[in-house]
């Protein structure tokens, strides 16, 4: 089966590079460097890595906390970190630079796969998260190469979806060498698709282990006294299509009530910085961008952060925070990182991606939960009224964050 799965990936390519190229007329990153998606190299690299793979953002920035532990205890080794989105790319380079090697992910085709092994010769290979590669997997467990799934996580209908090929499931599961898992829940799931018990382990959620510096802090409080003075900042981070125009008639509703209020949007994907902007001149309000390099005045109503990789910086800046991709059937993003911050934070029903983490914050009143928009222009509204509850709410979920944390060490305990 594997043989027809590489068949019939070998005759999507045409279209699987059609795609980067449509992608590309919005991100012209993705046009760039399709070539190490098929294994080819324009220099050269070092061997014996320490290779991992991170898909996006998200994955990356848990990522690094682990990279850092181990650049610290063996700065000897080698390592590679792979992505498959341009944003991941940008914030890997961005946060480690030349201390690492870093290409996109490979092609799961026989060749392709070949080739990037021989190139870099990994003696570990760690995929982040859920990435379950058939002749990755296989290619790894021929050339002997130790492979672990870390912070590994399971939705209920990736279970079912698993359950369905088992012929492609149960062999890449064999070649893993360790499954630690986010949650109990997730390491059942994963014995439920097929994985040996004994290679499954929950070691926690390495997104508990983000590292939020004073330099963080104290930056975001000067970028609020120089960008946004005396304004109230409602921060709307990762939001999707679908959510902007929601936000920006709340924007109008609570404007009424809060006169100071600046509504600050970081649309998820950076290709749809244009669309926000002209969503904001739609709805007849006054806009500024970052990257404009504008501050903002009294008129200013709404502030788009059309760069990447300043969002904890802005997190630090703002008031309150809701995170995007729950008011449409997304589920949800990173709630972790607001709370470590120390900002109020807020989210819808479509939280799929996080249903644990949103539940368990929920239960340690560490973060609020909003039906719809209009509940959501009640709760800010509630919050910008009563200072000791935006302060226990980010008193809480600091608490809920330190309470568990730990993942990275014992991951580190895993592979090393």
């Amino acid at each position: 089966m594997r043989t027809l799965y590489s068949f019939l990936f070998y005759c999507s390519i045409p279209f699987v590079i059609s795609r980067l190229l449509w992608r590309s007329l919005k991100t012209p990153a993705y046009h760039q460097r399709i070539f190490e998606r098929l294994g080819f190299y324009i220099k050269n690299y070092s061997q014996n890595v320490i290779w991992f793979h991170a898909v996006s953002v998200g994955e990356s920035e848990a990522l690094f906390p682990l990279i850092h532990l181990i650049q610290m205890r063996q700065p000897q080794l080698q390592i590679l970190i792979t992505t498959t989105t341009p944003t991941g790319s940008e914030r890997v380079k961005a946060v480690l630079g030349d201390s690492v090697q870093h290409v996109y992910l490979p092609y799961d085709l026989p060749d392709v796969v070949a080739r990037f092994l021989n190139t870099f010769e990994p003696k570990m290979a760690v995929i982040v998260e859920t990435e379950i590669w058939t002749n990755l997997y296989h290619a790894c467990a021929t050339k002997k190469i130790p492979l672990y799934l870390i912070n590994a996580r399971l939705s209920e209908k990736s279970v079912y979806g698993y359950q369905k090929i088992p012929f492609l499931t149960m062999p890449a599961l064999k070649a893993i060498t360790k499954i630690a898992t986010q949650t109990e829940v997730d390491k059942v799931r994963f014995i439920a698709i097929g994985a040996d018990s004994k290679k499954v382990e929950n070691l926690g959620n390495i997104k508990f282990d983000i590292i939020i510096s004073n330099e963080i802090l104290l930056e975001g409080q000067i970028l609020k006294n120089k960008l946004f003075a005396q304004r109230f900042i409602f921060l709307t981070a990762s939001t999707h299509d679908g959510e902007e125009i929601l936000l920006l008639d709340a924007y109008k509703n609570l404007k009424k009530q809060i006169p100071e209020l600046l509504l600050v949007i970081a649309p998820r994907h950076p290709e749809r910085f244009v669309d926000i902007k002209n969503l904001a001149k739609s709805a007849d309000l006054q806009f500024i961008s970052r990257t404009s390099e504008n501050i903002c005045n009294n008129q200013t109503d709404v502030f788009v952060i059309d760069t990447l990789g300043e969002l904890k910086l802005f997190y630090a800046a703002a008031d309150v925070a809701f995170v995007g991709g729950s008011f449409v059937p997304v589920g949800g993003h990173n709630v972790l990182e607001p709370a470590s911050v120390g900002v109020p934070v807020l989210f819808g029903l479509e939280m799929k991606n996080f249903a644990l983490i949103a539940e368990k914050m929920l239960a340690a009143q560490a973060a609020i939960q909003c039906e719809n928009i209009t509940e959501l222009e009640n709760k800010i509204n509630e919050l910008y009224n009563q200072p000791d509850l935006r302060n226990q709410l980010i008193l809480n979920a600091k608490n809920f964050v330190f309470q568990n944390q730990g993942a990275t060490e014992r991951i580190y305990d895993l592979l090393f």
